[in-house]
């Protein structure tokens, strides 16, 4: 499956420390993710790949919508996406730990593809996510255990519900990841500086050969 439609970003070669791949959300780009968020990261060492959706989404529904046969296809496509960028970026730069983000609808892809726990990546970011369909849908619930992960929401935010967040942070909590969850009050659609701070800050321990501390402030 070719990548060629989306970005590679920051080190490269022998200086690569650590890899991330990060997803936009609906009706975004690989560049806008680049400008209002590598742009505001600091840990050098990181080489980044970023997906470009093909039709400007990686699936059509709302996150909150109970799946439909359309929409698992439509993941199902996405997810083949995903596999693709992981394996070419672990490829270029073997042994390196991979974090896997995303904003939004990418958050929720993200989220969705470590559930599925085939090939998972070494920590997690979802930057305004959920889990996508409902409670009632059948979802995978197979993420490894222990695996670090950051996920932030609001009360404010038009697309992620308040509700769907904290349903997502109960559900990574059954599955037993090492989880760190923030929720800004207020906050609208967008990633804040302490957002991109922490994602930083976890970039920056597996770029150290450590597991991510959480250790930026909220």
């Amino acid at each position: 499956m070719p990548q060629a439609t989306g970005l590679r970003r920051g080190a490269s070669g022998a200086a690569v420390k650590a890899l991330c791949v990060f997803v936009h959300g609906r009706g975004q780009s690989p560049e806008e993710m680049e400008q209002h968020v590598l742009m505001r990261l600091h840990t050098p060492g990181i080489a980044f790949a970023l997906p470009r959706a093909p039709r400007g989404a990686w699936y059509d529904a709302r996150a909150i919508d109970p799946l439909s046969p359309q929409t698992r296809a439509q993941m199902d496509e996405a997810f083949g996406m995903l596999r693709h960028e992981i394996a070419a970026l672990r490829a270029d730069y073997p042994g390196r730990p991979l974090l896997l983000g995303g904003f939004s609808q990418g958050a929720c892809l993200s989220l969705e593809y470590v559930c599925m726990g085939d090939d998972p990546p070494d920590a997690l970011v979802a930057l305004t996510g959920c889990r996508v369909g409902t409670a009632q849908c059948d979802r995978p619930a197979r993420a490894p255990a222990n695996l670090p992960a950051y996920l932030t929401g609001s009360d404010a935010d038009p697309w992620i519900p308040l509700s769907a967040t904290t349903e997502a942070m109960f559900e990574m909590g059954r599955q037993k990841l090492a989880l760190r969850a923030d929720l800004f009050p207020g906050r609208g659609h967008e990633a804040l500086d302490a957002e991109t701070m922490m994602l930083d800050a976890m970039l920056a321990n597996l770029a150290a050969g450590a597991p991510p501390r959480f250790g930026s402030p909220r």
